[in-house]
């Protein structure tokens, strides 16, 4: 019985705790959208002197194109809330002396993100733009839809700014004991395989460079994580 309601009790926490997420998200999105077209502005700079126009081919599209980017920035605005409370979920099953990682625990998630994040607008899109652009040449006139190119670059933001938070999981796994150093270093071959798979996912496009251009930084993450778990890990007394 005890158990059962322990249970309840932490999925009636759960429930609560994604609520607020999802109130805080909404709130961001919602402070977001009259910005809209400045952050349309803003996701159109890597595609200059490649795309030279967007269009769009229903009445509807416009409009859930400036929603999308709201949302993006409501999740960016929202992000130290929905840490928070997902940190104080954990927050139970931590060490006393730990929870005092509290704040270091949102600013290190927090600007892991946001690194990933300019790491795929300035490095990873401009380039995948010319390259698969590239493969037009005389034959082929582009014409780039607005709903395609904005599904495009926030999926590969979002997937890179989800993805440069390994190295702060490595950290916060290895302290909470679920991780270790040697499990790392052991499973390095099927991370590898493991990383290209998750690449292929995220990447929007079917194409070997852009899973490559994903691939490699996450590799370099993985290495890192090896690394911090390794500093991370409890002292022998």
């Amino acid at each position: 019985m005890d158990n059962e309601l322990t249970l309840v009790g932490h999925l009636n926490e759960l429930r609560r705790r994604i609520i607020i997420c999802l109130v805080s998200l909404g709130i961001g999105t919602i402070f977001s959208l009259p910005f809209a077209s400045l952050g349309l502005r803003i996701l159109k700079l890597p595609a200059s002197g490649v795309i030279e126009k967007l269009v769009f081919f229903s009445p509807e599209e416009g409009f859930l194109i400036y929603m999308r980017i709201a949302l993006l920035s409501g999740f960016i605005f929202s992000m130290p809330v929905i840490l928070y409370q997902v940190w104080a979920f954990i927050l139970p099953a931590i060490e006393e002396r730990r929870r005092r990682y509290t704040v270091l625990f949102i600013f290190f998630c927090s600007s892991s993100f946001i690194i990933g994040c300019l790491f795929a607008y300035f490095i990873l899109i401009p380039p995948a733009l010319k390259f698969l652009l590239s493969f037009a040449k005389n034959d082929l006139e582009p014409v780039i839809s607005a709903q395609k190119y904005i599904s495009f670059v926030i999926s590969l933001i979002l997937g890179c700014g989800l993805v440069f938070q390994m190295p702060v999981l490595s950290f916060l796994l290895t302290k909470l004991g679920i991780l270790d150093v040697r499990s790392l270093r052991k499973k390095y071959k099927y991370a590898i395989v493991i990383i290209f798979i998750v690449a292929a996912v995220i990447t929007p496009t079917p194409d070997a460079f852009n899973m490559f251009m994903l691939a490699l930084p996450m590799l370099f993450l993985y290495e890192l994580s090896i690394w911090i778990s390794f500093f991370a890990r409890p002292k022998l007394k």
